[in-house]
């Protein structure tokens, strides 16, 4: 039934909407194009029923068909543009979604300190979301972590994922983490923890009722090579060379094919890896496997080398540097052009937008700028001034954040930057507004608060920063504020005597040791 029919049938189209978009918000990855007609079709109802953001949320579903299309230009264009209204609109689950997208997008094109930065803030702003949804977004960020070689940060939410798939009942999903783990315990030499896991793999198939997929049996079949268990890697990778296991991927038998010829040449079975690797050429040429066809060149020359043909394994390994150099930069130039285009998408929003935005906004953290500072913190003092209220204002600096930058990356700094952004977005209150004056500093204005409940404010947001999860973006680096806090009681002040109380007490904080806030006298950390 279409979701239009569906709409009808209940008489209340906006839950149809919403249960359709959770649903496939929620569901593990399969077949991506399953997903495309529900997508356009929800896309439009949104549109019907003049439902912004839910129309946003179909749009990202359409962009993530495409990204694991391999049209990465299309579906990174979308995903940014959706960002872009979603910071506009302050829509954080939406701007979460975003993320996820452009998670994606940066891994595919092989920018992996990028996409781990965009799957840390993908796991932000989701507390209304579903369990599913949330375990997808998990998965993203522990997926981010592998590719960036922190396997102890991914298995942590590894194991997160797993319980809320346990939970939602996501045979897929279940079946995804654990393969994830246990290729990780493969890779990293763990060969009791792969069997262990490999073993789990094998019982949860077994309890579901479904063969596993092409992809899961390669990776236990690694597992039992790690021990020469050879015989088990034949009855695991049984029906290869036949074509006939569940293939999702699409290139999981030629790799299931390549792992078979491997774990027969390490037997001394030359004939039989033979076999096995002229399977896997011939699934590759007839697929279009480029990626997997280099590796099977690597195999074809190792495999003349253990049988003693020298001359032929160096020029098999000659072909396949040639192969894989040409396939590298034919990939250098898809990411090239997959970059510019969400280059473009960015230039174009911030053409859209016009002067409006670049005069008040912050680009980077989205916050408001210096700019907007100088123009509406002396209206609010004239405001406060004439209805004789109190104003405060607290200037907030990152601690050692140099640190951060050349530690680990420019890139990491500016995710520290947003994330701290977004705990100062929450705690300006209505009438107020945070702002980025520059490099690490901001401000948060807050008329109508008198100094005792602007210290606590800047104490709660100080401890917020603190007990933030920075782990999985700066490791064992902690992210810190210092905070100078200075208030007018009635509004009689000029903004650059008010700030400049501020700044020396956020100096006095520093001096004192730092991650404290500063008042006049008073002094909390």
């Amino acid at each position: 039934m279409t979701i239009g029919a569906e709409a009808r049938r209940t008489g209340d189209p906006r839950d149809t909407l919403a249960a359709v978009l959770d649903a496939h918000e929620s569901r593990s990855v399969g077949d991506p194009h399953a997903i495309l007609g529900p997508a356009i079709e929800a896309r439009r109802l949104a549109e019907e029923l003049g439902d912004e953001e839910s129309a946003r949320r179909a749009i990202l579903l359409h962009a993530d068909v495409l990204l694991r299309d391999g049209r990465l230009a299309e579906g990174g264009r979308m995903a940014q543009q959706v960002l872009a209204w979603a910071e506009q609109h302050d829509r954080p689950f939406l701007r979460a979604r975003a993320h996820r997208e452009l998670a994606l997008f940066h891994r595919l094109v092989g920018e992996f300190s990028d996409a781990l930065a965009h799957a840390v803030q993908c796991v932000a702003g989701l507390e209304d979301a579903t369990p599913g949804t949330r375990a997808q977004h998990l998965m993203m960020l522990a997926v981010s972590l592998d590719d960036n070689g922190r396997f102890a940060d991914s298995d942590r939410y590894y194991r997160t994922v797993l319980e809320i798939a346990s939970d939602v009942r996501d045979r897929s999903l279940t079946l995804r983490v654990l393969n994830n783990m246990a290729y990780n315990a493969y890779e990293t030499g763990d060969e009791s923890g792969a069997i262990a896991l490999a073993e789990l793999m094998r019982q949860a198939g077994a309890r579901f009722g479904q063969p596993l997929a092409a992809k899961e049996r390669d990776t236990i079949a690694r597992v039992e090579m790690m021990g020469g268990r050879y015989a088990a890697v034949e009855e695991t990778l049984a029906g290869a060379l036949a074509g006939a296991l569940p293939d999702h991927d699409g290139d999981g038998i030629a790799e299931c094919l390549l792992t078979l010829a491997e774990a027969r040449r390490r037997d001394g079975r030359f004939e039989d890896a033979q076999a096995a690797l002229d399977h896997a050429v011939a699934r590759c040429d007839a697929n279009g496997h480029a990626g997997v066809r280099a590796q099977a060149r690597q195999e074809q020359a190792a495999l003349h080398a253990a049988a003693g043909r020298y001359r032929e394994a160096y020029e098999e390994h000659r072909i396949f540097h040639a192969e894989s150099t040409a396939l590298y930069r034919e990939r250098q130039q898809a990411r090239a052009f997959a970059l510019q285009a969400l280059f473009e998408a960015d230039e174009a929003r911030r053409a859209t937008e016009h002067f409006r935005e670049m005069a008040h906004r912050d680009a980077l953290t989205g916050l408001y700028n210096r700019r907007y500072v100088d123009e509406r913190l002396p209206a609010l003092l004239a405001e406060v001034a004439d209805g004789g209220g109190p104003l405060s204002v607290a200037i907030v600096d990152l601690d050692h954040f140099k640190r951060i930058n050349d530690t680990l990356s420019h890139a990491t700094g500016d995710t520290v930057l947003q994330q701290v952004a977004r705990l100062l977005e929450e705690a300006a209150e209505a009438g107020g507004f945070a702002a980025r004056l520059g490099g690490e500093e901001f401000v948060l204005v807050m008329p109508g608060t008198p100094a005792a409940a602007a210290v606590t404010r800047a104490e709660r947001l100080r401890r917020r920063v603190r007990a933030h999860a920075w782990a999985p973006l700066t490791g064992v680096l902690p992210v810190t504020t210092s905070v100078g806090v200075a208030t007018t009681a009635d509004g009689h002040a000029t903004m650059a005597a008010l700030l400049a109380a501020a700044d020396r007490h956020l100096y006095a904080a520093k001096h004192a040791g730092r991650d404290r806030v500063v008042a006049a006298r008073t002094s909390f950390g």
